[in-house]
């Protein structure tokens, strides 16, 4: 695995100065140049999306955290150390939410209840984003007059639909990790570190829980469609900024189908240079320049650094205390 980060790393790179490159740097400098300070304001914007993802997190914290704990502000540090694992870390996508758990026992201490609702958390957000990413297609499609090489991603989109679906079904009617917990057991032993920390039949029924209350997991959908929706307007504004103004909806086709891309790549270290790749592939179609395009792609990238970075000292100091206690 890590042998395919590092290869996955280096590919990312030469693909990202190979783009830069090809588009040149005067220009690039000159459409961030044209932007300006204004550009920082998509790190507070960034703030509230996951303000909304984290409001859909507690939703789902709150059968089991009654008294609540983790504050809304506490979550939404959790979310920020979270997001910055699982885009700036080789983790393939998943280390951000093992991470979250943990620091969410610093108010929650039911680690159990915490793991179910991150697993229903991450399915919803499987859901959203086939949503949000076939939305994105119908608009390019609308733009570009015709699919082109779009109908690529929405090929993707329904050829791997049956997967999440397959998960969401094992997980809501197959006791998964009771069988894991059994075959842990009966193959290594009951001293073996899985078994001793597993509780899979009580991890199943706070699934069940939470997949038996559907206006809770409709009202934490809503909220994180909201989120992806409202992520639109960092391209919007960016662009409106780097000298080239679309319209929204084709601001949340270039979003759309660059989400849809980045979360297929989650072997690639940080997206890297596929991200760029992407932005700059439906940006053209969407009628914007390769310089600008290329340019939105590293504003996108220099937000998550600005944000991510702080968040991940912030947890390393976090685990530095804990440890020295």
């Amino acid at each position: 695995m890590k042998r395919l980060a590092w290869l996955g790393l280096i590919g990312g790179l030469a693909l990202l100065t190979a783009l830069i490159v090809a588009q040149g740097w005067p220009a690039i400098l000159a459409a961030f140049f044209h932007a300006g300070w204004p550009l920082l304001l998509v790190l507070p914007a960034r703030l509230l999306t996951l303000s909304l993802d984290t409001r859909a997190w507690r939703l789902l914290l709150d059968p089991f955290d009654p008294r609540r704990a983790a504050s809304p502000l506490f979550l939404l540090w959790v979310g920020t150390v979270r997001e910055a694992v699982n885009r700036l870390l080789p983790v393939a996508g998943v280390g951000g939410e093992v991470v979250g758990v943990r620091l969410a026992r610093l108010r929650i201490p039911d680690t159990t209840a915490l793991a179910a609702s991150v697993i229903v958390e991450v399915l919803l957000t499987i859901v959203v984003i086939y949503l949000f990413c076939g939305l994105g297609v119908v608009m390019m499609a609308h733009l570009a007059a015709g699919l082109g090489q779009v109908w690529i991603v929405g090929a993707a989109l329904l050829l791997s639909l049956p997967l999440p679906l397959l998960a969401w079904w094992l997980l809501h009617h197959g006791a998964p990790f009771a069988r894991l917990e059994h075959w842990a057991l009966r193959l290594l032993g009951p001293q073996n570190r899985l078994a001793l920390h597993l509780d899979g039949v009580r991890l199943d029924a706070c699934m069940e829980q939470l997949f038996g209350e559907h206006s809770r997991l409709a009202r934490a959908g809503g909220l994180m469609l909201l989120s992806y929706l409202l992520g639109t307007f960092e391209t919007w504004y960016a662009l409106a900024l780097l000298g080239h103004p679309v319209s929204v909806p084709a601001a949340l086709a270039i979003e759309a189908l660059t989400q849809a891309t980045r979360h297929a790549s989650f072997l690639v270290p940080a997206g890297l240079g596929v991200q760029e790749a992407a932005v700059l592939l439906f940006g053209r179609l969407a009628g914007v320049g390769g310089e600008v395009a290329l340019s939105l792609a590293l504003v996108k990238r220099m937000r998550e650094l600005a944000l991510g970075v702080p968040a991940l000292l912030s947890w390393q100091w976090v685990e530095a205390r804990r440890h020295r206690s």
